[in-house]
Parts: structure tokens; C-alpha cells; sequence
């Protein structure tokens, strides 16, 4: 009996650690698991399991798996049928890019930086943020996006109409002025003092991200920006 009752105690123990780990881990890691994030991933899990193995001895230590299981089981059903449990399980979708704008502050939250927003995006085969409606993080680390209206209409190509595609070229990143970009384009820092001095900005360290259109215009991202509305995709029973 005694074998019996540690053998659920430590199996108990180990799955709300590993809950635990997992949020605060976050959904980055979800959508993005570099080699380093996989090796720690399998030492969690080793030492988890070893933690099992050395406490419970012989034929009952088979007990954790079907425990393990039957405790996944049970989350995935709490989940269904209780909101306050999935939002605190699973989370919520967060949104990263809302009217071609960038959510500085929901960004941090998920310890989330341009480069990965950026790579993300190109998957969606999105290269410009301005041409974003929506992009959002779904609880399980999904990248979701939804373009401007305005880019889902016809496309050149639906009007007969020959050209060629072309990337917008970074110029600032998190208040980095990037000079080989500017130096490429056969810019210089007067250009990009005027075009910023345009915006009324005076200090670069003001802009989270700016990149120069196809069209030769300069998107500018700031890292304070001014949103009239922000839509919200968080549930809220309450409002109900």
C-alpha cells in the first residue's frame, strides 16, 4: 500500500511540475523549439522520470505512466468543459500586430523579438508588417495572421499586369539603426533624420522597427505607439 500511495504522490507531483514549467516556459517555445530548447526539453523530462523511478520500486513504478495518462486524460476533459481551467491550463491568444502596428508590451510577455515576429511572418509569406491586419499567438504557439483587406483583393497578376515583387529593407530594429541596409539602398542618415524628423521624431531610440518600402516610403513602427482601439481575443465570461 505504501508503494502504492508513493507511486501516485510523486506521479501527481511530477505532471503539476511539469504544467508548471510548461507556462512558464510559454507558447514561444511551442512554435519555436531551437536545438538548445529541445535538449533542456528531454533533460526536464529525464529527471522528471528519474525522480519517479529511484523513489518507487519494482513492478509498481508502471503505475506512473498509466497515472501520468490518466491525469492527462482528466486536464483535457477539465479543459472542455471549464473556461477558468483552459484559460489557466492552455492560455490565451495573444495578439503581436494589430493595424500594421507591432504590441511592444505583448511582445515582452512572450519574450518574443522582432527577428522571431519577422520569421514568423515570412512563413505566412507576409514581408512587410504594414500589410498586416492581425497577427496573433494561439495558446498552443500557433502563429495566426490575417492581411489588410486591401491586400486580399486582386493581385497584379489577376489584372494582367507585369512587375516585380520586392522586399521591404529593415532600417531600424529595437532603436538600431542598421547602416548597411541604409548604405545599400544608396541612403544616408540625412535621409533617414528627415524622413523621421516627418513624424515628428527626434530621437531613433523612439522607433521599435522601420523598414523602407518598395515603393521608397519608410514604414516606422515606435515602440510607444498610439492606438485608438486594440482589439481584445481573450474570452471574458463575465461580460456574457
Amino acid at each position: 500500500m505504501a508503494q502504492f500511495l508513493e507511486v501516485v504522490w510523486s506521479s501527481l507531483a511530477v505532471y503539476l511540475l511539469l504544467i508548471i514549467l510548461a507556462r512558464i516556459i510559454g507558447k514561444k517555445l511551442l512554435s519555436q523549439m531551437t536545438y538548445f530548447d529541445f535538449v533542456i526539453a528531454i533533460v526536464i523530462g529525464t529527471v522528471a522520470g528519474s525522480f519517479i523511478v529511484n523513489l518507487v520500486k519494482g513492478f509498481w513504478v508502471l503505475l506512473s505512466p498509466i497515472i501520468l495518462t490518466a491525469l492527462t486524460i482528466a486536464t483535457g476533459y477539465l479543459t472542455l468543459k471549464n473556461l477558468a481551467a483552459r484559460k489557466l491550463l492552455a492560455g490565451e491568444p495573444v495578439i503581436v500586430v494589430h493595424n500594421g502596428k507591432v504590441l511592444e508590451h505583448n511582445m515582452l510577455k512572450l519574450r518574443y523579438n522582432i527577428d522571431d515576429l519577422e520569421m514568423q511572418l515570412r512563413q505566412k509569406d507576409v514581408f512587410d508588417i504594414k500589410d498586416v491586419e492581425f497577427a496573433v499567438f494561439e495558446p498552443h504557439g500557433q502563429f495566426s495572421v490575417l492581411k489588410k483587406y486591401e491586400n486580399l483583393s486582386a493581385t497584379k497578376k489577376d489584372l494582367g499586369l507585369a512587375g516585380q515583387s520586392k522586399m521591404a529593407t529593415e532600417i531600424i530594429k529595437d532603436g538600431d539603426i542598421l547602416q548597411q541596409n541604409l548604405s545599400q539602398n544608396n541612403l544616408d542618415m540625412l535621409w533617414l533624420e528627415k524622413e523621421l524628423g516627418k513624424m515628428g521624431i527626434m530621437d531613433v531610440s523612439e522607433v521599435f522597427y522601420a523598414a523602407l518600402q518598395s515603393d521608397g516610403t519608410l514604414y516606422i513602427d515606435l515602440k510607444q505607439d498610439i492606438l485608438p482601439y486594440i482589439q481584445k481575443v481573450e474570452d471574458n465570461p463575465e461580460s456574457n
